[in-house]
């Protein structure tokens, strides 16, 4: 049986002050991941990531979250009005 593979999670705080290390500091990608514990494949796409943040070329976590939210909520305005529409169809017909 083969068992999903857990990944660890790290918090935004912790990526921010690893990437830091770099932008800030001087360290090389390499010194700042042993520093830190991770992989230095984890801290190129954190940096990256956190480039493109800044760059605002890719949401941030807040506006990916508020995103999610406004799409299930634009979803169920449409179900809402497909529903109200169908009801006033069917009462336009009982009217004649």
């Amino acid at each position: 049986m083969t068992e999903k593979r857990a990944y660890k999670r790290y918090p935004k705080e912790f990526k921010e002050e690893a990437v830091a290390l770099v932008r800030e500091q001087g360290y090389s990608i390499a010194q700042a991941a042993e520093a830190v514990g991770v992989t230095t494949t984890v801290l190129y796409k954190w940096k990256e990531k956190l480039e493109a943040q800044l760059e605002g070329t890719e949401l941030s976590d807040d506006e990916r979250d508020e995103l999610k939210r406004l799409r299930k909520e634009v979803k169920e305005l449409r179900m809402e009005k497909e529903i109200l529409k169908k009801a006033s169809a069917f009462f336009a017909k009982e009217m004649k």
